[in-house]
This record gives structure tokens, sequence and C-alpha cells, in this order.
């Protein structure tokens, strides 16, 4: 293939790369905007900038408690399906047995399956192992489908790094837990890190499993859903910008974290 067909091709790769960004990202991009205008009415052009709906939303008692209660679900979802999927991914890596591909590939499942079907599955099983319909029961749900990402991108880490450098640390005298701690946690944390992150940013926007199992709390996602439903208010705006805001960090940073790995290895 001739130069001048590389150029050409390589032009039209990234316009449709950017095409595809402007459909995706122009109307997170307009509610940004919306956020700082000052009328009731979205409309365009706006008529001057104001903080006038962020104020309003810092007044909103149900929708700030809703975000409230959607960062605690995310936190301690985060952590559980951390420690969770951390010790599930050392046995998978540690441990040779029948079906570990298959395994491998079932694990993703709960992120895969439609989030309505999880959700129902729970509603129905929950109550057989004594668990109310809750926000305990939403952090249990959501930690099913998050630990398959920590899972997954700290196996990818752990089946990449050099397996005699456990050897060499028993050589020279280190207990399995001290191996852990100075080798084996070093050389993961920044997976982990990533994955949590991750992790955290899909909890805070995850509806489905949360509609299932929530009871009066009211979660974010779930309580601008309430409010669309009885007509869009500004603050809604506000609000979306700042968890747009918080993902993208959360995502960078995940990003940011992943290349670190991936120069280290």
């Amino acid at each position: 293939m001739s130069p001048k067909k590389i150029d050409f091709l390589n032009i039209l790769i990234g316009a449709l790369a950017l095409g595809v960004m402007f459909f995706i990202y122009f109307p997170m991009a307009i509610v940004v905007l919306y956020s700082f205008n000052p009328e009731t009415v979205n409309a365009f052009p706006m008529r001057g900038f104001s903080l006038k709906w962020y104020e309003t939303m810092a007044q909103n008692q149900s929708l700030l408690n809703s975000l409230k209660i959607s960062g605690l679900i995310g936190i301690f979802g985060t952590l559980m399906a951390l420690v969770i999927g951390t010790m599930g991914a050392l046995a998978m890596n540690k441990f040779n047995f029948k079906l570990k591909r298959t395994f491998e590939r079932i694990v993703l499942l709960p992120i895969t399956l439609p989030g309505i079907l999880t959700g129902v599955a729970m509603l129905s099983f929950f109550p057989l192992l004594g668990i109310s319909i809750s926000l305990k029961a939403v952090v249990i749900g959501h930690t099913t489908f998050l630990i398959c990402l920590v899972v997954t991108q700290v196996y990818a880490r752990l089946k990449r790094l050099d397996p005699y450098l456990e050897e060499a640390a028993a050589d020279l005298g280190s207990t399995p837990w001290q191996t852990f701690w100075r080798v084996t946690l070093p050389n993961i944390k920044t997976a982990m890190i990533g994955s949590a992150l991750l992790a955290f940013t899909l909890s805070l926007d995850e509806i489905p499993i949360t509609f299932f199992l929530t009871a009066q709390d009211n979660t974010l996602p779930i309580e601008i859903y309430a409010m669309l439903r009885r007509g869009i208010t500004p603050e809604v705006n506000a609000i979306s910008t700042l968890i747009f805001v918080l993902s993208l960090v959360a995502l960078v940073l995940s990003v940011k974290y992943g290349e670190r790995e991936t120069k280290i290895v």
C-alpha cells in the first residue's frame, strides 16, 4: 500500500474517531453549559452565566442525601470488591485447577449480564439468605459486579510478574506474609488503585440493580430519574456536571495508574 493511501486511511480513521467522540460527549457538554444558565428554561443562546443552580442544588436536601448515599455505597462496595477481588486474583494466579480457563471467563459474567436480570435474580435470592431489601443489599449487589473488575485487572498484572520473585524472597528467609507485603503488593498496587477508581465510577451511576434492591433511600441516579419524571429542573444539570467531573477525574487517574503499571513492566 502506497504512503498516500496510508496517510488517507489514518486521516479517515482519525476523523471517524473524532466524530464518535463528538457524538458521545457533545450532549454532556450541553449539560455542563446549561448548568450555568441563569434562567429556568434551557434555551440557546443563554443570556449570561450564573451559579444560581449550584446554589439551588446545595439547598436541595434530598438530592444531597442521595449523593451521600451513592458515595457511601460506592466506597463500601469498592472496598469489599477490592479485598475479595484481590484475594481471588491471587488464588487464580497461584493455583492451577481444572476448568481454570473457563472460570477466568465466567468471572466476567456479573458485568456482562443485563443489570435488570441481575437485579431480579438478587431480589429473589436475597430474602432466602435473610437479607432484607435495603442499602445493605445494594452494597452487596454492587460488590458482585465490581469484583470482576478488580479480579481481571489484578490477575492480568500478576500474570506479568516474574514468578521467581516470590521464590527469591522465600530463599532469603521471608515468610509468605512478608513476601506478599514486600514483593507482591508493591507490584500490584497500581492495578488495585486503577481498578478501585474504575469500580467506584461504575458504582456511582448504576441503576438497574439498585432499583430492585433499594427500599426507601434513593441513590443519586434514581433520585435524578425521579426528578426527571416530574420535569427537568436546572439543578439536575448542576449535579450532573459535578458527577461528570468526579467520574472524569477518577477515569483519568485510573488510566494514569494503568500507564504507570505498563512502564513498570
